[in-house]
């Protein structure tokens, strides 16, 4: 086949996740042709299993990540104006006592110890009130108020938690629909020219004549193909190191450190809507956040991860961890039988050899490779916060090797749906409801939450909930499966139910079922039938 071959497209992302889908989007919008492969659904690993938060990384600041937490902060304001529909802010309120304890590892604690031995690495009040001067100042802020301190006496604050906590510190954060943002900027990538190849595993690649060669295999069908690329970003998370060695035979010196990070979610602990962060007394931190209106979200855990491939599970270890990190504030103890619901992600951390899981670097590492002509980017570790910003500076180091790129654009760039004001959620809503009389308030909300100013667009032309065909349970209706089917790359019932929203947590395993059975024929159907 010698000779020169034209490229498929100019740049190939390996990896649905949000370094993937936020690269695919941005590189689409710069004019490049884009291809990206996924070997499951959007978001089925990490980038489903956050703590859901944009947030700056109040601790990182003991590792004196002063960069990451400065971007970090600077974006929750720019992300929260791109999609007031599936982000908003939060009020996070952080109990005082004596007994927290910094982790002894932080460049912090050293620091401490050696100036103030007698603290006995215990964190001081003016510690924290500095490190959230620091956390109001760094970033500037616009729509976010700021930090203020509270007696928790009498207060609905207060109420859940033990006595012995008289005194909080409260500050603002961002919540984020962490597998809603990647199928958003999938769609956005999609409807700027990118082709979206969900359930597509990339076998091998090799570079041939100044291209990447990309052999790909359908994981339903298990059809082949290969695609031509000019530039490959390998963005397969914690598989990042895996693709390199085995998929595309490079030896490399870099590395990723896989950190498991284990959530269970409660039933509903508390009253207000505001989020807890609890300081443990080795140095860790938790998070206790009001969940899908009926539950509490309580995590993380960092646990040494060893291999990809195993699934990540919240292991007994974990439950038990967090139920009695939990139980050393709330007033009333969690047990066991509280907890409907745990999942567990795998953080793709760079290997900077830290001593620590928790130690780890949280910020993002983008190596380029030339050698042997097609060039190659790998992404190491990054947040879903700075997910934006990676992927712009991705295509700093994509322009540099392809020729026509224009410059940055996606700041401010609402995300489908996101087309409207933060705070506009409320008149949303009530606009849905005129317009659809049959929705409930918890329905129209649920919509306007996913969907933003497109959910008109899922209910279409309805005079009732009949005419929005079957009723699949908790207000999910066949109308709403056909839209994520159709526009945001949704197969099975897992998809719908854990990542595309969470009625997962509502629906019972014979409604999951008919949904699977449901989505298994609408398949088939849209499936032509092959001559043999």
């Amino acid at each position: 086949m010698g000779g020169h071959h034209t490229a498929d497209v100019d740049l190939f992302v390996i990896g649905g996740g949000i370094n993937g889908c936020g690269i695919a989007r941005d590189a689409a919008g710069r004019g490049l042709s884009v291809a990206l492969a996924e070997r499951d659904d959007l978001a089925s690993a990490t980038s489903s299993a956050s703590t859901k938060l944009f947030h700056g990384g109040l601790r990182y600041l003991e590792y004196f990540e002063f960069r990451l937490v400065r971007e970090a902060l600077i974006e929750r304001e720019v992300l929260l104006k791109a999609m007031p529909h599936i982000s908003w802010p939060m009020r996070f309120v952080l109990p005082y006592s004596q007994d927290m304890r910094f982790d002894a590892e932080t460049p912090t604690s050293r620091l401490l110890s050696r100036i103030m031995p007698w603290m006995k690495g215990r964190r001081p009040a003016w510690l924290i009130r500095l490190g959230l001067f620091l956390y109001d100042t760094l970033g500037g802020r616009d729509v976010l108020p700021g930090t203020a301190t509270l007696k928790l006496a009498g207060t609905p604050e207060g109420a859940p938690l033990q006595p012995r906590f008289e005194t909080a510190y409260e500050y603002s954060d961002c919540w984020i629909e962490d597998s809603r943002l990647v199928v958003l900027n999938a769609r956005d990538a999609a409807a700027r020219g990118a082709r979206i190849m969900t359930r597509t595993k990339v076998i091998g690649a090799e570079r041939s004549a100044g291209l990447w060669q990309i052999q790909l295999q359908d994981s339903e069908t298990g059809q082949r193909q290969v695609m031509r690329a000019r530039m490959l970003v390998n963005a397969a998370g914690p598989w990042v190191e895996d693709v390199l060695r085995s998929r595309l035979q490079i030896t490399t010196r870099d590395g990723v450190r896989l950190v498991r990070g284990s959530h269970i979610v409660t039933r509903k602990l508390y009253d207000h809507d505001k989020c807890y962060f609890f300081q443990g007394e080795d140095g860790r931190i938790i998070f206790a956040i009001p969940y899908e209106q009926d539950f509490t979200l309580i995590g993380t855990t960092d646990y040494e991860h060893e291999n990809a491939d195993a699934p990540a599970q919240c292991t007994p270890e974990e439950r038990a961890y967090l139920i009695a990190f939990a139980n050393r504030y709330f007033a009333t103890p969690i047990r066991d039988e509280d907890i409907v619901w745990s999942y567990s992600g795998v953080r793709p951390l760079y290997d900077d050899g830290a001593s620590s899981a928790t130690a780890a670097t949280r910020d993002y590492t983008l190596t380029l490779e030339t050698e042997g002509g097609a060039p190659l980017l790998n992404i190491f570790g990054g947040k879903i916060t700075t997910y934006r910003r990676l992927a712009e500076s991705a295509l700093e180091k994509v322009a540099a090797q392809l020729t026509g790129v224009s410059g940055p654009w996606t700041a401010g760039v609402a995300l489908p749906g996101g087309d409207f004001a933060v705070g506009d959620v409320t008149r949303l809503t009530a606009d849905l409801q005129r317009a659809y009389p049959f929705l409930g308030p918890v329905w129209a909300a649920r919509l306007i939450r996913a969907y933003g100013t497109e959910a008109a667009s899922v209910l279409g032309d309805a005079q009732s909930a009949a005419d929005l065909g079957q009723d699949f349970g908790a207000t999910l209706s066949e109308a709403e499966l056909r839209w994520l089917m159709t526009h945001e790359f949704a197969r099975t019932a897992e998809d719908v139910v854990w990542r595309r929203n969470k009625l997962g947590l509502r629906l019972s395993a014979q409604e999951i079922t008919a949904i699977e059975q449901w989505m298994c024929a609408q398949r088939a159907a849209a499936t032509p039938a092959v001559a043999i």
